[in-house]
C-alpha cells in the first residue's frame, strides 16, 4: 500500500485541519455527517459533478456509475451536488456497487438516500443531508475525475481526503508530504499533552502557552 495512505490513515481531520492552517492551506468542510457507519474514512479523490437536469438529453449510463468503476481499492468517491434541488446525488445499489469494488467511501456535497441499505451494506456514506428524492428528472452527473467544489474548497481527482465525525479535510496532492509531516508532528504533541494529564498534570498548565502557539509560523512544531 502506499505509504501516504497508510500514514493519513493514521490521522484525524483535526490533526489534518491544524496542520492545513499552521502551513497557511485551506481544506477543511464542515457539515457534512456521516450518516451509514461510524468508520473514519480517508484515501485518494474520484470526483463527480452533478447539476440541475434542465431538459438535457436522458443520461446514457446512471449518475455514479462511471466513478464507481473508474475507483480503485481505497478510493473515496466525492460528488458535488449543490443545485439546491432535494435530490440524492447517491443510493443504494451504488453503494453496494462501490463497496464490491473496494471504495472506501462515498461524501456527497448534498443530500443522499438509502441510507439503511447503505447501513445494511457497512458501507461509509458521508453527506449534508439525506432524502427519498431520486435524483431522475431532477439532477444530472456532468463530469467524473473533474474540479469540483465541496463547501468552500476546489477539490481535483487524485486528491486526498478524510472524513471523520468532526469534519471533511482535503489536502492537494502536490501538498501532501508536508501536511502529513506536520499533522503527526501536531498529533504527537496532543498525545503528549494527554499522557500528561492522565499523569496528573493541571489542565492549565497543559494547556497553557505552549499550546496555544503551537500553530504559529510553518514548517515544524517550534
Amino acid at each position: 500500500m502506499d505509504p501516504l495512505l497508510v500514514r493519513l490513515g493514521r490521522l484525524d481531520s483535526c490533526a489534518l485541519s491544524d496542520a492545513l492552517d499552521k502551513l497557511g492551506l485551506t481544506g477543511a468542510v464542515t457539515g457534512i455527517h456521516r450518516v451509514s457507519t461510524e468508520r473514519q474514512i480517508s484515501g485518494r479523490v474520484v470526483t463527480v459533478r452533478l447539476e440541475r437536469d434542465e431538459g438535457r438529453p436522458a443520461a446514457s449510463r446512471h449518475l455514479g456509475t462511471a466513478a464507481v468503476e473508474a475507483a480503485h481499492s481505497g478510493d473515496v468517491i466525492v460528488i458535488e451536488q449543490r443545485t439546491g434541488i432535494d435530490a440524492a446525488g447517491w443510493g443504494g445499489n451504488l453503494s453496494l456497487g462501490a463497496k464490491l469494488r473496494g471504495v472506501a467511501g462515498v461524501i456527497v456535497d448534498g443530500p443522499t438516500r438509502d441510507v439503511d441499505e447503505a447501513r445494511s451494506y457497512d458501507f461509509p456514506v458521508f453527506a449534508r443531508d439525506h432524502t427519498s428524492r431520486t435524483a431522475r428528472g431532477r439532477i444530472v452527473e456532468t463530469g467524473t475525475n473533474v474540479a469540483i467544489t465541496v463547501g468552500d474548497v476546489v477539490v481535483s481527482p487524485g486528491d486526498y481526503v478524510v472524513a471523520d465525525g468532526s469534519a471533511v479535510v482535503f489536502v492537494v496532492a502536490d501538498a501532501i508530504e508536508r501536511v502529513l509531516e506536520t499533522a503527526e508532528a501536531i498529533a504527537g504533541r496532543e498525545r503528549a499533552m494527554a499522557a500528561s494529564l492522565r499523569e496528573g498534570a493541571p489542565i492549565s498548565q497543559v494547556m497553557g502557552k505552549s499550546y496555544e502557539t503551537m500553530l504559529k509560523g510553518t514548517g515544524q512544531e517550534e
